[in-house]
């Protein structure tokens, strides 16, 4: 016994010592971490987030497709938006079981579609034969295979643009949006004239199946080749106004509609329907937002619209692009509907009205789709996870990542995780957004010091802001600059009746809460009051201009293809957006409205600026032309105040070439470390900037 003993006790010292050791060197690691932290200003802390690791390791993804054939049922494509080749959109495929992708798309050829500007739905694919609009010319092509040279299905020199194709395996046709612009040329119309068409490919001969109105789109076929549906709607509406559902009677053929056989399915009044499609039975589909969320709904044999799923989420988001999927059902007939609602991925049962989740582990959706072989697949991110092309199982669950969208090593601790906060706004409303704090592993600020903020705008104005990780923001959060993502009123994804809070108020509503917003952090001590920065896209780029020429919260801004004049826009831009003022800012047509515009438009009030101001532009923007920047930017200069104007040729709306992308990254984080007085690491920026006295 004392032997045994006084061996536990040898054995007790010995762990001792060895916990000690273990505790030491943890100690000393930390000790080491502490030594090697930086101090230095928030703003000028050097990071591996370069502008180049932005654009040049990273692509776009849009249109996620299965082929429906049964030949190639494991075989799933995608778009890419690749920005170091110059901006192309490139179609690549994955096989299930084989390892990596491959590149169909030749590097002469870009799969992008101008219907509406925006596009989207420009590929689509069936019995391993790709479709798609080439951008030079607009023109549909096919290519059989990934070696094989791309040839021209559709007729030369028409001026047809095509968009959100369906390939109808019954009827072997192709069923699309046709965009022409030739009346526009001959100046038969002031505008574009957009129809639903029928396309032969092999012969490439198009029939009309519906006309009449300004806008179309999702036309899709029944499985039995009988039945076509389609969304319409007119001017002021845009897509998320009010649409209407339509169904017809298609001929034996399937290359006509019966006569008389058009009906209203669902829509008007208030009303967005969007995504239509059907059931294996040949049942229709479709998402409305009647309940205040669009949420999804099926029109029973007997005639009845059955919401499937009501939830106070939406299922769905604004129709900006075609091909935007957020439900597709399982082609193999089991009743079953995979839909994303919300940040919840699911599979709702037709046949037992049962609904089940399933834990991917990710939050955000986009371009569904379900292939013949149990897969879904889509777009996919997270606040902890870049976008990426995922695979699910529908039976279990399992996840697999086909393409991710960002090939990068950088280390988790130069990475700012999303945080959503809320606010006190103007009415008694509240207004959302994401908030990042600085983050970098090798540097800490001065005690007692605070970041700058910089509040971003998105898009749209109707559209919304994300948590997926987004490396355009960590750029600004890993140099210690904290940053607010404004989901402000009358952006989506919190319902029709928030979305629409903005109607008759865009130029108010927006400005209200990005302020505020700032205000709010400022107020919670979370960013410091006099470094208070804005930026902004395209709509966002207009409450940047806006928030800066008539509200005193920020010191600096960078608009990025921004709207200076409300009046000018209304005036020079495409046909899916000529009316889109109506509803956000009001009618244009008596003088009192006319003054409305004038007095939201930050370019007559350019003596009111009294802040720095940065501007970046592309020279082919047919939706902000670029003499609105010209006329903002030289104003600015006139009046002595700190300004950069960057124009960017070979540019429309939204830069898609890595060389420029870089450049106005840093461009604008030059400007704001210039207007505040902080370096800018990592930075040779050596765009020259009006008017601007070295602090």
């Amino acid at each position: 016994m004392t032997i045994f003993v006084r061996a536990v006790r040898i054995v007790t010292r010995l762990s001792t010592l060895n916990c000690l050791n273990i505790s030491n060197i943890f100690q000393l690691r930390q000790c080491q971490r502490t030594m090697s932290v930086k101090t230095s200003a928030y703003g000028s802390w050097s990071s591996p987030i370069t502008s180049q690791l932005v654009s040049e390791s990273s692509v776009g993804f849009q249109e996620v497709h299965v082929d429906s054939h049964p030949d190639h049922k494991d075989t799933v494509f995608w778009t890419e938006l690749r920005y170091d080749e110059e901006g192309r959109y490139a179609v690549c495929s994955h096989t299930v079981g084989t390892e990596g992708f491959q590149l169909w798309t030749p590097r002469a050829y870009n799969a992008r579609t101008r219907v509406h500007e925006y596009g989207g739905g420009a590929s689509l694919v069936y019995n391993g034969t790709l479709y798609f609009s080439n951008f030079k010319d607009q023109n549909m092509y096919k290519q059989s295979s990934t070696s094989a040279v791309p040839s021209m299905v559709t007729q030369p020199d028409c001026g047809y643009r095509y968009a959100d194709g369906y390939y109808s395996p019954k009827n072997g046709l192709i069923y699309c949006i046709r965009e022409d612009h030739s009346v526009v040329d001959k100046g038969e119309a002031k505008e574009p004239v957009n129809t639903v068409v029928v396309i032969n490919p092999n012969t490439g001969e198009q029939k009309v199946l519906a006309s009449g109105c300004d806008f179309y789109s999702c036309p899709r076929v029944s499985p039995d080749g009988k039945n076509i549906a389609w969304v319409q709607w007119n001017h002021p509406n845009m897509p998320w106004d009010t649409t209407t559902l339509w169904t017809a009677d298609l001929n034996d053929a399937g290359d006509g509609v019966v006569s008389g056989s058009e009906k209203e399915a669902a829509g008007g009044d208030n009303n967005s329907i969007i995504q239509p499609s059907w059931t294996c039975d040949n049942e229709l589909l479709y998402i409305s937002d009647k309940t205040d969320w669009w949420n999804l709904y099926h029109v029973t044999k007997s005639g009845e619209h059955v919401n499937l799923l009501p939830r106070d989420a939406e299922c769905g988001g604004p129709q900006w692009v075609f091909s935007g999927t957020p439900y597709m059902v399982d082609p193999r007939g089991n009743g079953d509907i995979v839909m994303v609602t919300g940040s919840e991925f699911g599979v709702y049962n037709l046949n037992t009205k049962k609904y089940r989740t399933i834990d991917t582990g990710y939050s955000s959706y986009t371009y569904l789709n379900v292939g013949q072989n149990g897969m879904a697949y889509c777009v996919a991110g997270s606040p902890t996870k870049f976008s990426c092309v995922i695979q699910v199982n529908i039976e279990n669950g399992q996840v697999q990542v086909l393409r991710e969208s960002k090939s990068t090593t950088v280390d988790a601790g130069y990475f700012s995780i999303a945080k959503e906060i809320k606010w006190k706004t103007s009415e008694g409303d509240i207004s959302y957004g994401y908030f990042y704090a600085p983050k970098n592993k090798d540097y800490k600020a001065p005690d007692g010091s605070l970041p700058p903020l910089l509040v971003k705008n998105h898009g749209g104005p109707t559209s919304q802001a994300s948590s997926t990780l987004f490396l355009k923001i960590q750029y600004f959060t890993s140099r210690g600059m904290a940053v607010l993502d404004v989901n402000y009123r009358g952006s989506t994804g919190y319902g029709k009746e928030y979305r629409h809070r903005l109607n008759g108020k865009w130029g108010v509503f927006d400005l209200d809460d990005s302020c505020s917003g700032a205000q709010y952090l400022a107020d919670q001590g979370e960013v410091d009051k006099n470094m208070l920065c804005i930026d902004g896209g395209s709509a966002g780029g207009y409450t940047t201009l806006a928030a800066l020429t008539f509200r005193d919260s920020f010191k600096a801004g960078a608009s990025h293809y921004g709207i200076g004049d409300l009046e000018a826009l209304v005036a020079d831009t495409h046909k899916f957006e000529s009316r889109y003022l109506d509803t956000v800012v009001g009618p244009y047509k008596t003088d009192a409205d006319k003054k409305v515009y004038y007095d939201r438009s930050p370019i007559h009030f350019v003596d009111q600026l009294d802040c720095a101001l940065a501007l970046f532009q592309g020279d082919e923007d047919k939706i902000v032309p670029p003499n609105q920047a010209e006329m903002m930017y030289e104003a600015v200069k006139k009046k002595g105040e700190p300004t950069m104007y960057v124009l960017f040729n070979g540019e429309q709306h939204g830069f898609r070439k890595s060389e420029n992308i870089q450049k106005a990254l840093d461009g604008e984080y030059y400007f704001f470390s210039k207007v505040f007085g902080y370096k800018a690491a990592d930075n040779d920026c050596d765009i020259p900037i009006d008017n601007m006295k070295d602090k």
